[in-house]
């Protein structure tokens, strides 16, 4: 257990994820992922957490270990094309993890995933919140698009709504 990583989850506070992401910013997120999604027949989630707590850390969870628990309470994994992707935030260590279902997953090189997750972090990095989250969603988005195209009845089955924790 790294103390600076400890020392980062417990200085960022919980407002943390809505002074980054204040309505403005979710909106125009939730609108990106809405237009996304007229492109292809994938689900996109998009998720911030401010920290992780104190028993994670003592307990070495990463911020991807609390990316797939996410993935799993938010349901995306239940989609009927098994083609859900979430993209995760964990703030206090501006990381981000992307964590695909099986179809989308099955379909997209992890090197394209992390492309992304790079990209965004350089942006949260600079403290461009949400252009840096509406590019992760946009490029997520291409993705999914390429192997799974919009065609027919393209029911939402996810919120578009992001998630703030």
């Amino acid at each position: 257990m790294s103390v600076a990583r400890v020392v980062q989850n417990l200085m960022t506070l919980h407002w943390a994820s809505r002074w980054r992401f204040p309505e403005r910013a979710l909106g125009e997120i939730e609108a990106a992922i809405r237009a996304g999604e007229t492109r292809h027949s994938g689900e996109v989630c998009f998720a911030v957490e401010s920290a992780l707590e104190l028993g994670d850390l003592w307990h070495g969870k990463t911020a991807r270990d609390r990316a797939i628990e996410v993935f799993s309470e938010l349901r995306v994994w239940d989609t009927a094309a098994n083609n859900g992707v979430l993209i995760f935030l964990l703030l206090a260590e501006r990381n981000v993890e992307i964590v695909a279902d099986r179809g989308a997953a099955a379909c997209v090189e992890a090197a394209a995933w992390e492309d992304v997750c790079r990209a965004m972090e350089a942006h949260f990095r600079a403290g461009r919140f949400a252009e840096g989250a509406l590019a992760g969603v946009n490029a997520v988005s291409e993705l999914v698009a390429r192997h799974f195209p919009a065609s027919g009845e393209n029911a939402n089955e996810l919120r578009d709504r992001p998630v703030v924790r």
